[in-house]
């Protein structure tokens, strides 16, 4: 007969290597899982589908204090929204080389387009659209009627804008025109029309 104590220890042994069986079975899923939710993260966007476009944008020249057209070729999507983020982006694009006619901040950019309905979209943009921005109420209404008549002249139906920065609603642009109302394409393209 097998010692009472040969049979213990057999079994304590035969526990261990069952526990420790489920144990790397549990931490292998855990691997698994997490591989797995690393590989969704890291998925390529699906291609953008568009094509290169001549299109119209309002520039604003803080010498001579007037808004002027320019023609710009640029890749648009034929999804709406992004059609709209690509016009604002060639207008800021403008802005952002050196020398620029109208000087805004580096890091300024149009982070994401929200379409509310056909006629209303909102803007949101990186921090530095506002925190940059020269504080001036002729500069500041320069920009957003640059803005706005550009994506009037190349997206038709907007009828309402409004301007987010980093996701939340700002008092203004950088002390003096109101972000926190929408604007009217109607307005605005009177107001451009008076800078022009």
């Amino acid at each position: 007969m097998i010692p009472r104590h040969f049979q213990i220890t057999t079994g304590l042994l035969l526990a261990t290597v069952l526990i420790s069986g489920l144990y790397i079975i549990r931490l292998a899923r855990i691997e698994k899982a997490k591989t797995l939710a690393a590989g969704e993260e890291s998925q390529i966007a699906a291609p953008i589908v568009g094509r290169q476009e001549r299109i119209r944008v309002l520039i604003a020249y803080d010498e001579d204090r007037v808004l002027r057209w320019r023609e710009a070729t640029v890749f648009m999507p034929y999804d709406r929204g992004q059609r709209i983020r690509e016009v604002l982006r060639a207008v800021l694009a403008e802005y952002l080389q050196r020398p620029s006619p109208h000087p805004l901040g580096r890091g300024t950019d149009i982070k994401d387009v929200y379409m509310i309905n056909t006629g209303t979209v909102v803007v949101d943009t990186t921090p530095q659209f506002a925190a940059a921005h020269p504080s001036s109420a002729l500069l500041e209404l320069m920009t957003m009627a640059s803005l706005i008549e550009t994506l009037n002249a190349n997206i038709p139906g907007i009828t309402r804008v409004k301007f987010l920065v980093d996701g939340r609603e700002r008092d203004s642009l950088a002390g003096h025109v109101d972000l926190k109302s929408f604007y009217s394409v109607a307005s605005m393209h009177t107001m451009a029309e008076d800078l022009e």
